[in-house]
């Protein structure tokens, strides 16, 4: 696995954690459809978190910048695939953003940023 698939996959396992301590059970991890990938589904209570998450060693500039229209709309139409594929229709939907970068001492910070675009 490349250096690149494993710091990912470490930032998405600590979003993870970050979302089951506010309460959140994570659905599904890095749902795949032709249309893109969600990293992470969670639900708490009457809503359902479609969560995108970018890990960087450095911050050179805000990384939630990375999230262009284009990945928006892979991001909607994965979403509603799932919606629709598992017929869900009492949540509340909503697309939220987790960057994770790891400080100059080796720990990570992580910012959530909920409800951070709409469906396009």
């Amino acid at each position: 696995m490349s250096e690149l698939k494993q710091l990912g996959n470490a930032g998405e396992g600590l979003v993870c954690q970050y979302l089951k301590k506010r309460g959140f059970v994570i659905v599904e991890r890095n749902f795949r459809t032709r249309q893109g990938e969600v990293d992470i589904i969670a639900q708490k209570d009457e809503i359902l978190a479609f969560v995108e998450v970018k890990t960087r060693k450095v911050s050179y500039f805000p990384i939630s910048n990375v999230i262009t229209f284009g990945k928006q709309k892979k991001l909607t139409k994965t979403a509603k695939w799932f919606i629709a594929k598992n017929r869900i229709i009492d949540k509340a939907c909503r697309f939220d953003v987790a960057t994770v970068v790891w400080n100059d001492n080796g720990t990570p910070n992580i910012d959530y940023i909920e409800n951070a675009f709409y469906g396009v």
